[in-house]
């Protein structure tokens, strides 16, 4: 039954968007960041993301990585000048030791500035963490 099953407290895992220069465009890209700060790597990574406020919503995205190695990042996507004024979610599935764990992170609407852009140590950036 379902209050049988235990999906355990997700630690040392992060997402972070990052502001930063993309040579190729002579752009500054916002982009998701999902960062394993855990001695162990993580296994069959699912993140599903999409931005919403209100009735505006955008499309969902999919991600998958196979296995994210211990003390590392891995870049996810690329985030447009307009969804940054919309809630943005990330709602992240992984297995760690055969075990599931799952946790969403919502970085709240307008959160997303220059301003706020703090050093990300794990990426060597600057950006902002989502706990």
């Amino acid at each position: 039954m379902k209050k049988d099953i235990q999906i355990p407290e997700v630690k040392d895992v992060y997402m972070a968007i990052t502001h930063q220069y993309n040579e190729v465009f002579n752009t500054n890209d916002w982009n998701a960041y999902l960062i394993n700060d855990k001695e162990e790597p993580l296994e069959m990574v699912l993140i599903v993301s999409h931005g919403f406020d209100g009735e505006t919503k955008t499309s969902v995205m999919r991600h998958k990585i196979d296995s994210l190695p211990a003390k590392s990042g891995a870049k996810i996507e690329l985030l447009q000048e307009e969804v940054l004024k919309l809630n943005n979610e990330f709602k992240l599935t992984f297995f760690l030791n055969d075990i599931l764990h799952e946790k969403t992170f919502l970085f709240k609407k307008n959160s997303l500035k220059v301003s706020a852009l703090r050093p990300v140590k794990m990426l060597n950036q600057r950006g902002i963490i989502a706990k």
